[in-house]
């Protein structure tokens, strides 16, 4: 995976409180097994922690700005993106909102960009307080993507997967895969309490996988202010390590590595197929109308 070393990122899409503390409230999960289990429960969870009841204190705290916000310092172009992590992640955003916004303009609808928050330990948002120990998540109450950067290593550790940095982009496009499902109102459809091989819940995160194989399709060829695209290769090995990370945290894998059994009745994001044939559906078809899995 490799970036226009020339082009500029918008950091104005990255909230960096690496390092900050968190005014009022705290949250009430910590790390070890309990935080393992957090982890099982709210990985790529399409809506904030406080529905994975991992939130106390006042759910309106965010962080406070850290004098430290590393990537408005030091991520300013692609050359930067290609050597440095949370650069790399700055040129995701930027290249899947990209694609977002002319995709939505084609349909004739506006889109509305969100942020994503780099946060370290624990962050305060407007749908609970909540620790690193949830993953990554998208909170429709404030329509920004949360990411604690060490997630990835938890990927490789934990969950088995290659890892690489098209991993971690796949899990970017997918949370805001979230965003755009919060903007077109099938989010909420996750939001019935059902659990399931079947349920909602699963077939809103399957479609993020679907909507995140949408923007790989894409990414070479979607231009950035400049013109340009600002991913300029994605290689097939890309697109494995893609893959990997999706069936890493299918459900039945997850229950199978920390269970030893599997339970499709409390499944909440799908199989580790599932998530690979959407993503791949995906990718293949780069038709966001071919990611309709409610069907």
């Amino acid at each position: 995976m490799q970036f226009d070393d020339d082009a500029d990122l918008d950091t104005s899409e990255v909230r960096d409180v690496r390092g900050s503390r968190i005014p009022g409230g705290r949250a009430t999960m910590g790390g070890g097994i309990v935080g393992i289990i957090a982890l099982v429960l709210g990985l790529f969870f399409g809506v904030g922690p406080d529905q994975l009841g991992l939130s106390s204190g006042d759910p309106d705290t965010t962080a406070a700005a850290s004098s430290a916000a590393q990537v408005q310092q030091s991520c300013r172009t692609g050359e930067d993106a290609n050597t440095k992590d949370d650069c790399r992640a700055v040129a995701v955003v930027n290249s899947v909102q990209d694609y977002w916004r002319q995709e939505f303009a084609r349909s004739g609808e506006t889109y509305t960009p969100a942020r994503t928050v780099l946060f370290s330990d624990r962050i305060g948002t407007a749908c609970g307080s909540a620790t690193s120990a949830v993953g990554p998540f998208y909170c429709p109450g404030d329509r920004q993507v949360y990411l604690d950067l060490g997630f990835f290593d938890e990927l490789r550790t934990t969950f088995g997967s290659s890892g690489g940095p098209f991993a971690e982009a796949y899990v970017v496009a997918h949370e805001y895969g979230h965003h755009v499902q919060n903007q077109l109102g099938t989010l909420s459809r996750a939001q019935d309490g059902r659990q399931g091989a079947d349920s909602n819940s699963v077939k809103v995160e399957l479609q993020a996988d679907c909507y995140a194989g949408v923007w790989a399709n894409h990414a070479t060829t979607t231009p950035a202010e400049s013109g340009r695209p600002l991913i300029t290769e994605l290689t097939e090995a890309d697109i494995r390590d893609g893959l990997d990370a999706a069936a890493a945290v299918g459900d039945d894998r997850i229950q199978e590595r920390f269970q030893g059994s599997v339970n499709p009745e409390s499944w909440t994001h799908g199989s580790s197929e599932q998530r690979r044939q959407w993503f791949t559906t995906g990718f293949r078809t780069g038709d966001p109308s071919r990611c309709n899995t409610f069907r």
